[in-house]
């Protein structure tokens, strides 16, 4: 008999990952939650980890740096990137960084394991046929600029040009649709 895949579900939302990990549990993973950097560090160093569901905003850190310090510790971790603040930016440097997949939330555990399994790129995928509304540009462009601050939310204000609870109002919103 084989060994149960394992997963690690790396958010800060406990809700989502009792949701994800009886979902998982039920298709037959051995499933280990982490709702911190510490805590996912620690089980990816204490178990052999073969999947991993991380977060963008794991509160108020980003999940980008975590992808290396975890395909460190266990270099063949498959991982997928989940966010409800999806952008080109992080996408790009998710992938860059070592995360197989990016999945925009909601997603259910049916997007993720399609996610887990397509190690590929897709020539014929879909190309949009109207370019990206003025207000999807103006949150794609804070989310580069907050990267390139590293998550710094005054430098990045500073650097925009605009007040820092301006910003701040700006990144609580959910990202523009197209």
């Amino acid at each position: 008999m084989t060994e149960p895949l394992t997963l690690l579900l790396v958010d800060d939302d406990p809700v989502l990952t009792q949701v994800l990990a009886r979902a998982f549990s039920r298709r037959g993973y051995k499933v280990y939650e982490a709702h911190n950097r510490r805590e996912a560090l620690q089980l990816c160093q204490q178990k052999n980890i073969d999947r991993c569901v991380l977060d963008l905003k794991i509160a108020d850190e980003s999940g980008l740096p975590l992808i290396p310090e975890l395909l460190a510790i266990q270099p063949t971790l498959n991982i997928v990137m989940l966010t409800g603040y999806s952008s080109i930016n992080t996408a790009v440097e998710a992938i860059k960084l070592g995360a197989n997949q990016y999945l925009c939330k909601p997603a259910d555990a049916n997007d993720i394991e399609q996610a887990f399994e397509k190690t590929e790129g897709d020539s014929d995928a879909n190309i949009q046929d109207s370019p990206p509304s003025i207000n999807r540009l103006e949150w794609e462009h804070i989310q580069k600029v907050l990267a390139d601050h590293d998550g710094n939310i005054s430098a990045t204000a500073r650097a925009l040009g605009m007040h820092r609870r301006t910003l701040q109002r700006k990144l609580q919103k959910k990202p523009v649709k197209g």
